[in-house]
């Protein structure tokens, strides 16, 4: 059961699109390796997680700078080095230097998710968005997630959101598969039921006055 990925920022929580998803699952893929070479994978995603989390939103401009078409990759690359440099791994550092020399550094946010992803597949872990209608405690998360491994009988990666419209109770989405165990869903079910029902009313009536 994972609880520390609930905690991660909304921004982390889906790709900006199917396309730059695709390219960061390449560069994830081989961040991955060159990490495991290295035996640190998981301070590899610590530190591009809180790059995108903390650095970007927080480094006046240095986000625009990494995704301006006007600024050369060699500038690029040598703010990476000045911003980056003693302050992250090696395997860190290269990955940004690889992506400031294909003009990438503004995937970082889908390369974060990417690896992710990435890293869960490895783990035997599947990914799991679980979306309650209020907010809840971290301790009402981890007995939700362990209720929810349990009926699936698997291990799950968990991602918490919040949904006001749900008007109660939970839905599950695992990869492209949804569990849907909210109230307004049930509202909706019982709405259906009592429509079909006045419809079978109403035909009964007309039957019976056509036959008296």
């Amino acid at each position: 059961m994972t609880t520390e990925s609930s905690k991660r920022s909304s921004s982390l929580d889906a790709p900006h699109d199917i396309g730059a998803a695709r390219l960061a699952k390449v560069y994830a893929q081989a961040i991955v390796e060159a990490a495991d070479r290295h035996q640190c994978q998981a301070e590899v995603f610590e530190e591009l997680t809180q790059i995108v989390e903390d650095v970007l939103p927080r480094v006046d401009n240095i986000a625009s700078v990494f995704e301006s078409p006007r600024i050369s990759t060699s500038d690029k690359s040598a703010l990476v080095r000045t911003t980056f440099s003693d302050k992250v791994s090696l395997i860190t550092l290269n990955a940004l230097l690889v992506l400031a020399d294909h003009e990438r550094l503004g995937l970082l946010p889908e390369l974060v998710i990417a690896l992710r992803r990435e890293l869960d597949e490895r783990a035997g872990k599947r990914e799991a968005i679980l979306t309650t209608a209020h907010s809840i405690t971290s301790d009402e998360q981890a007995a939700i997630l362990k209720s929810v491994e349990e009926s699936l009988g698997e291990s799950l990666t968990a991602h918490f959101s919040v949904n006001p419209d749900l008007l109660g109770g939970l839905v599950v989405r695992v990869e492209d598969t949804v569990y849907d165990h909210s109230i307004s869903t049930g509202l909706v079910s019982l709405a259906e039921r009592l429509k079909q029902r006045s419809i079978n009313e109403i035909q009964h009536r007309r039957d019976r006055l056509g036959s008296a």
